[in-house]
């Protein structure tokens, strides 16, 4: 396994001589880029050598890095800007196929696995619309993943609180509890503040909740923006009670991870991979006392979760599409959504796979998740959206560290998109 940067001289095929025999046999070597630790190339390592096994004329090297989406999406448009040929499947980001379709680095996938409403139709409708363009398969779905709310539930049990609905009730909830315990360190609420790709879905969340959508079909900026300054004063009013710290600005996704399992947070707002985290880490300290609920919404609105997830995509680089293609239709094939759920507690993308009898012995708390992760939402398709993203989050994480207020950030997002997404 090797970690980026890419020398771009790497053969792309080799021919293998059968010592003795005389015999020549062609061999086709892929290079898959496999993303970070968070998307478990550890585990993608098994299903590759699973491939292998089964298809003795291929060899595949496996290629990681970037700890965060954005990372490896600036490693990416660097590789494939350049249109190098290196590289042959990559691992994207549920809102980047837009991105890179309307870039020409896609290879479509029609003619390798079918038309869209036939190849789609086994996989949760959000994935099976973000990864069709413009009527082209641009990328198939590897694994779902989605913001949840985590939760003390022996702390919620102690103070005899039922599951928050509404983000004022888990306020309440956490202050109890915060109270109760007299502990100075414990949090009410942990989420991402930080500019990182999370920061989008911590102005999405309140926002959906209250029934208003960013974006049209079509990709064009529906922003509604009392809505907007509503979300954001919701998150400085949290700070205000106490229930979430003062430095949210500076949190990543790890950071959630580290102090909600060290029995630091009460609730915590986080991705799917957490709970493995949390149950299977040395030195967790919430093991078997983990609840997982769907996110509050704001009073009168209904719950909202932002979606994430990968997919796997062929280079419209690659020497050897016809053969990356073949990988990729197994790669996000039943059999690997099973394994990756089995083995890694990766989200899976179809339904069928969550109610799958070793699946629910393996990871109990998919039969809760799927009705979470089939109702969120993506994260707006645009063929810009690095620009999307990038205005979002940093005008977010501006307006949690309190160097603008909710109406400078709303107008600031409203200005700077106007134009991309139109």
């Amino acid at each position: 396994m090797t970690a980026f940067p890419l020398h771009a001289a790497l053969a792309a095929a080799v021919v293998t001589f059968a010592l003795g025999a005389g015999e020549v046999q062609a061999q086709t070597q892929l290079r898959v880029f496999s993303g970070g630790s968070g998307q478990r190339p550890d585990l993608m390592r098994k299903l590759y050598d699973q491939y292998q096994a089964k298809n003795p004329g291929v060899t595949i090297e496996s290629e990681t890095g970037g700890a965060t989406s954005e990372l490896q999406r600036q490693y990416l448009s660097t590789v494939l800007n350049a249109k190098d040929s290196a590289i042959d499947i990559y691992m994207i980001d549920i809102v980047n196929p837009a991105q890179y379709a309307g870039a020409g680095w896609l290879e479509p996938l029609n003619a390798y696995v079918g038309e869209p409403a036939a190849a789609m139709k086994p996989y949760l409708p959000a994935y099976a619309a973000a990864n069709v363009i413009d009527g082209k398969i641009a990328a198939m779905p590897a694994f779902a993943d989605a913001m949840f709310m985590y939760y003390r539930r022996d702390l919620l049990d102690k103070y005899k609180i039922a599951e928050p609905k509404t983000w004022d009730e888990l306020a309440a909830a956490a202050k109890t509890i915060q109270q109760g315990e007299k502990d100075p360190n414990l949090q009410g609420l942990s989420l991402q503040g930080a500019p990182i790709e999370g920061a989008v879905c911590t102005f999405l969340l309140p926002y959906w909740s209250q029934g208003k959508e960013f974006n049209d079909a079509r990709g064009r900026m529906t922003l509604d923006k009392p809505t907007a300054v509503k979300g954001l004063g919701q998150w400085l009013a949290m700070v205000d009670q106490g229930v979430v710290k003062k430095n949210v600005a500076e949190v990543k996704t790890p950071d959630t991870v580290n102090e909600f399992k060290s029995g630091q947070v009460v609730f915590a707002i986080n991705w799917g991979f957490a709970w493995d985290r949390f149950k299977t880490d040395k030195d967790s300290k919430v093991v078997g006392k983990v609840g997982v609920m769907p996110l509050p919404a704001v009073a009168g609105g209904k719950s909202a979760t932002c979606l994430g997830g990968w997919q796997w995509a062929v280079s419209a680089f690659s020497k050897h599409t016809a053969e990356a293609a073949k990988l990729v239709k197994f790669l996000a094939g039943p059999e690997a959504s099973k394994f990756l759920a089995i083995e890694g507690s990766l989200l899976p993308t179809s339904l069928p796979v969550y109610s799958d009898a070793d699946v629910v012995k393996a990871v109990p708390w998919f039969k809760d998740a799927a009705a979470v992760v089939a109702a969120g939402r993506s994260r707006p398709q645009s063929k810009d959206y690095g620009q999307v993203s990038d205005v979002v989050r940093t005008t977010t994480s501006a307006v949690l560290a309190r160097t603008k207020t909710p109406e400078e950030g709303v107008d600031e997002i409203e200005s700077r998109l106007r134009r991309v997404m139109r």
